[in-house]
């Protein structure tokens, strides 16, 4: 049940009119827990203790006039409440259904507590009126209007009402003016009762102001955060605001953010790391920077990301060279068979890297068919060394990016291959391979070959500058190898930096033991079988070798390999326990019929058919050209996928037949009553290049003269107009895949003499050379007695 009960009409006239209200010597004393009440302050309380409520009905009962005194609740129960209060006049008085009272309670004067006349059921003192002294003068009506000054900076910082400081311009006695601020400040409990007990005026008023100053700066503090974030709320959403006031709020009171562990992570890792004195620069800007950005922001992990990948990088870390000449030898030979003259290159390279402490010098470039071992050999370089090895491929490369990296602009942007490898290794020396240099490509993003020019220059490559880190990085204790199939397709500037060694294809016999000494037990392990399973013997390798496979290098071989280990291993779980025995009869039952039959064996002589030797990626290979005529008008058509060079090879060579056609018994009638088609088989594979021009010219000969070239003789070598025979690469290649195929003479120009040293001897044995510096020669040798 609701009760009002207000002030009577005639009691609140007199204190609109402010008229004295008489003060009566003995007054109830409500005392409020940590609650002051000041002289012309109306302010609602909420009474709940019994005793309280008691009293106030009785004084609503009587003269409606209360003492409030202060009960700080840093006191203990049972001391004193504050001497000085406030007698309050009771405007109104509210029951509320769970028991409790709303009371309007209008302060009137200061009073002091006296005699405690009754404890039960409600306090009761005797009381008597503060008086206060207040002096006036200039310095009190100075310090009114400094303080009348401040309230108004005060109000227009806050939410303060306004009508505060109108009131407050209207009133001339200070204590009132002491009292009126007070009671609006936000102030602690105590500092209102100081303010309260003081009878002297003018200190009570110096108070204020000290109380109205503090307040002010804390105000302006706060417009200022509020200011600064106000700039930032429009670009972002709430928690970007909400944020960034609390970096602001923590940076006003010199204080850290929470929740920044990883900053203080970072921190720490920038202190232990060892980094040049550039670099540490960087990172420790970048850091300062990153602690002022809002984690919400995509630029923080954007800086956080570079801090990490700079402490992420081996800028002073590597591993300590230990060179063993000896055990670099052992290391060569336990991993690969033969190749002499490349090993020896590659101990020589690593005896002046031990001598001279250091490396600098031109960069190896392994050039050879696929399946050779090149990318091994790096790996064993590496173990002798004792560095960390890294290998990747730059094969259909077209993004400069890959090599130095992406600029920070960019979203998801990262260091290029180069600085990767190194965060990868977590050494500054490591043995990089850089694989499949010649088929680096070009587009409109830019040329990765010409961005290795400084990777791979000694000279330059001290202050290699990433695009993503833009901090000069040390590449030039990095040793790097790189390896191609072929070198046309390398910039003349790229191929300069580098020392090119050679890896060509292997013989049978070479082939044979590298089997058994590297491929089957490999092989054995992979498959989980062993030597009481499975045996090769040599003529079950050989056939292996000459009529399952055909390239220069060990893939295919170990992959065939690889496939009978896995069938005899179906046949060992299921049980079979004799050992098989791989033989040049039983292969096929594993692998099918022969893929490969020797090519010449499927060709037998006749006219117009002559063998040349090409030199492709893959190795050397054997090339049949074949020459046919049919009535016309003498023209020349040149099919199977024939390049420019070899289109202008066969021309010359025709024009050449044509200059000695009465020296050979050729009828004139032919050139011009005759079409003459050349063709070279396999049609969807392109062909180029001037080697064969000598057997094409051969070939018109044969076709022309009606003579068949010897049997089991391929040639190779340009021709000129004049029936000169000019030197050709890759000799070693194509003299092993003429020996695979089964041929026993081979004609070389005559400079290319230089090149049969490196010819394997058991090739020498089943092979005839020739010389020829001139087409005559060839010709002679081409046709049968």
């Amino acid at each position: 049940m609701k009760d009002n009960s207000e002030i009577p009409v005639d009691d609140m006239t007199r204190l609109l009119k402010g008229e004295q209200i008489q003060i009566p010597a003995e007054l109830p004393v409500l005392d409020m827990e940590n609650f002051v009440l000041f002289p012309l302050m109306i302010s609602p309380i909420t009474i709940s203790h019994e005793s309280h409520k008691q009293l106030i009905s009785d004084a609503v009962s009587g003269n409606r006039l209360v003492g409030v005194f202060t009960r700080p609740s840093d006191r203990l129960e049972g001391q004193e409440i504050a001497p000085i209060g406030c007698m309050a006049m009771i405007l109104r008085m509210l029951k509320i259904p769970d028991g409790t009272l709303k009371v309007l309670l209008h302060g009137l004067h200061r009073i002091a507590l006296g005699e405690i006349i009754q404890k039960e059921p409600y306090l009761k003192a005797r009381i008597s009126v503060v008086e206060e002294t207040s002096p006036m003068g200039i310095t009190m009506e100075a310090m009114i209007k400094q303080t009348q000054s401040l309230l108004q900076r005060a109000i227009a910082l806050s939410n303060l009402p306004e009508e505060l400081g109108v009131a407050a311009l209207n009133i001339a006695e200070a204590g009132k003016l002491a009292d009126l601020i007070t009671s609006n400040l936000y102030l602690k409990p105590m500092e209102q009762l100081s303010i309260l007990s003081m009878n002297n005026t003018q200190e009570r008023l110096e108070r204020v102001l000290t109380y109205l100053q503090r307040e002010i700066e804390v105000l302006e503090i706060g417009d200022r955060i509020r200011s600064k974030v106000k700039s930032e709320v429009e670009k972002s959403h709430r928690e970007y605001f909400l944020r960034e006031q609390l970096k602001a709020i923590h940076k006003e009171l010199g204080e850290s953010s929470e929740g920044r562990e990883d900053l203080n992570e970072l921190n720490k890792r920038l202190l232990e790391k060892a980094l040049p004195e550039d670099v540490k620069k960087v990172a420790d800007k970048e850091l300062k920077r990153l602690e002022t950005i809002s984690q919400s922001s995509p630029e923080y992990t954007v800086a956080r990301t570079y801090i990490e990948w700079i402490l992420d990088l081996p800028w002073l870390e590597g591993t300590q060279d230990n060179i063993d000449i000896k055990k670099a030898r052992d290391n060569l030979d336990e991993d690969h068979y033969d190749l002499e003259k490349i090993k020896e290159r590659i101990l020589e390279y690593l005896s002046v890297v031990k001598l001279r402490n250091c490396i600098k010098g031109p960069i190896l470039c392994f050039v050879g068919p696929p399946g050779v071992g090149k990318t091994s050999l790096g790996n064993s370089i590496a173990r002798a060394l004792g560095r960390k090895f890294f290998h990747f491929s730059l094969g259909g490369m077209r993004d400069e990016a890959e090599i130095r990296g992406h600029r920070r602009t960019y979203i998801g942007a990262l260091p290029g291959r180069i600085i990767n490898g190194l965060k990868i290794c977590q050494s500054y020396n490591p043995v990089m391979m850089l694989d499949e240099v010649d088929k680096i490509g070009v587009d409109f993003r830019g040329d990765p070959a010409s961005a290795l020019l400084e990777v791979l220059d000694p000279e330059q490559n001290n202050s290699f500058r990433d695009h993503y880190l833009d901090i000069p990085f040390d590449l030039s204790k990095v040793m790097f190898i790189t390896t191609a199939n072929i070198l046309d397709t390398i910039p003349p500037a790229l191929l300069d930096r580098m020392e090119i060694i050679r890896l060509a294809g292997y013989t049978l016999r070479e082939k044979t033991k590298i089997a058994r000494r590297y491929l089957i037990p490999k092989e054995y392990e992979t498959n989980g079988v062993n030597a009481n399973h499975l045996l090769f013997t040599k003529k079950g390798l050989e056939t292996l070798i000459e009529k399952y496979t055909r390239e220069a290098g060990l893939r295919n071989l170990q992959r065939e390999i690889g496939n009978i280990c896995r069938k005899v291993a179906k046949q060992v779980a299921e049980g079979h326990i004799n050992r098989i025995g791989i033989t040049g009869k039983n292969i096929s039952t594993f692998l099918g019929p022969p893929q490969f039959q020797p090519l010449v064996a499927e060709r037998p002589p006749e006219p117009g058919v002559a063998i040349g030797l090409a030199w492709t990626q893959a190795g050397g290979e054997i090339l049949f050209v074949e020459s046919s005529a049919t009535h016309g008008s003498g023209k020349l058509l040149l099919t199977g996928q024939l390049g420019d060079v070899m289109k202008e090879s066969a021309q010359a060579a025709l024009t050449y037949v044509h200059s000695v056609a009465d020296q050979y018994h050729i009828d004139e009638r032919l050139f011009s009553e005759q079409d003459i088609h050349v063709h070279v088989p396999s049609g969807a594979i392109p062909k180029d290049g001037p080697s064969a021009g000598i057997t094409m010219c051969s070939s018109l000969a044969s076709l022309l003269m009606q003579k068949p070239i010897k049997k089991g003789l391929a040639m190779t070598g340009e021709i000129t107009l004049k029936g000169n025979v000019l030197p050709v690469g890759g000799v070693k290649e194509k003299v092993l895949a003429a020996h695979r195929a089964g041929i026993q003479e081979i004609i070389l120009p005559q400079e290319n003499e230089k090149d049969l040293p490196t010819i394997p001897a058991e090739i020498k044995k089943d092979v005839t050379f020739h010389l020829a510096k001139k087409m005559d020669q060839v010709l002679k040798l081409a046709f049968e007695k």
